[in-house]
């Protein structure tokens, strides 16, 4: 099979979608690998180190677009690579679709099929591919909300662990999953006073015994919810129902009633935010204020930490990268029957039921 990296597109990603061990491993197995010119450059990877494994390095993204049988990348396809899709052809990346109507019926349109690492299933029911990048959103979004709480940047003036005599912040994580896992973590490491709500009842259970004492479970409900965001320094939004929209949390009555200063970092924005008030931001205009609170959403948080999170990412995908290059998609699915999941639009059709719902649009069952 011709499997082709190209460049990312999307502002200020970093990423790239597979190391040079990826490319030595394939090559060896007979297949060719197409390398756009610089696609590893944000990650610390020159292309000498590709070409020394047997990449064929491209200079054009449409050449590999052109070329490539299953295209492998990081973020969704951008508006400038719907046209370079066609039918037939394999694209294996995030998509987050239930978040975006137009890229929805874009990627549907052009005939190719989109195989989302978001919707993945492993053997055991998880999220094998999303899980490492929401374990690196979640510990940067207490990173980015520590800065942005910094009065310099609009915030309430607030240091996280506080000091001697003077209280820590007060931190609110929406969601105990792996994102909200993450972030109560280094919240707790700074000394900030956690509370995460969740409505799993074992969840809470499991953080309960993991977490510090300045970690505090609550169940969540519209009362807490409310109660607990009205109280916060910090509000990290980390909730996921997978392949579909996120469910608004809190409203925009909730935001206006928050403390002047406060920040919002909604890490779900790929699906469309839990934040009535959240809308999509990037790296080079990452907040805005509304009703005086700060939100931050921007929607490839882990493209900042482009080495980190290329590997992390890379370490989970390239097995599945493997399998479909040397079995072809339906016999790799017949091998890993989660990776029918993974299949959100194919030959012309939606065929992933959630993205369908979301948008009231037919859906399809896979004809293998």
């Amino acid at each position: 099979m011709i499997v082709g990296v190209p460049t990312e597109t999307k502002s200020d990603e970093y990423r790239v979608a597979m190391l040079p061990s990826g490319v030595e491993d394939l090559t060896a197995a007979g297949h060719r690998v197409l390398i756009q010119t610089g696609a590893g450059v944000g990650s610390g990877i020159e292309d000498a180190e590709y070409a020394a494994y047997g990449a064929e390095l491209v200079g054009a993204a449409g050449d590999v677009w052109g070329e490539a049988e299953l295209i492998v990348k990081v973020k969704e396809p951008q508006p400038s690579e719907w046209a370079l899709m066609r039918p037939g052809q394999l694209v294996f990346t995030y998509y987050h679709l239930a978040a975006d109507r137009e890229l929805t019926e874009a990627v549907r349109d052009t005939g190719a099929t989109a195989l989302a690492y978001e919707t993945l299933r492993g053997r055991a029911g998880d999220l094998p591919l999303l899980t490492p990048m929401s374990e690196v959103a979640g510990r940067m979004s207490v990173q980015q909300g520590a800065k942005f709480l910094e009065r310099p940047q609009e915030g309430r003036g607030i240091l996280l662990g506080g000091v001697p005599g003077v209280p820590p912040a007060y931190i609110v994580i929406l969601g105990g999953g792996v994102v909200g896992k993450n972030a109560a973590k280094i919240a707790a490491g700074f000394g900030a006073e956690v509370r995460v709500l969740d409505v799993n009842p074992n969840t809470m259970r499991h953080l309960g015994d993991v977490m510090p004492p300045n970690v505090i479970t609550v169940h969540s409900d519209r009362h807490n919810v409310r109660r607990e965001v009205l109280k916060a320094d910090l509000v990290i939004g980390a909730v996921l129902i997978p392949g579909a929209a996120a469910p608004k949390l809190v409203t925009r009555a909730d935001v206006a009633a928050m403390k002047t200063g406060a920040v919002v970092v909604d890490v779900c924005i790929d699906q469309g935010g839990c934040f009535e008030t959240s809308r999509p931001t990037s790296h080079a205009e990452p907040t805005y204020i509304v009703d005086g609170v700060v939100h931050y959403c921007v929607t490839n948080m882990p493209g900042a930490v482009g080495r980190t999170s290329t590997f992390a990412l890379c370490n989970v995908t390239f097995p599945y990268v493997r399998r479909i290059a040397s079995l072809g998609l339906p016999g790799a699915c017949a091998a890993e029957p989660g990776l029918r999941e993974a299949v959100n639009c194919h030959g012309g059709a939606i065929t992933y039921r959630p993205v369908a719902e979301t948008f009231g649009l037919p859906f399809e069952e896979l004809p293998f």
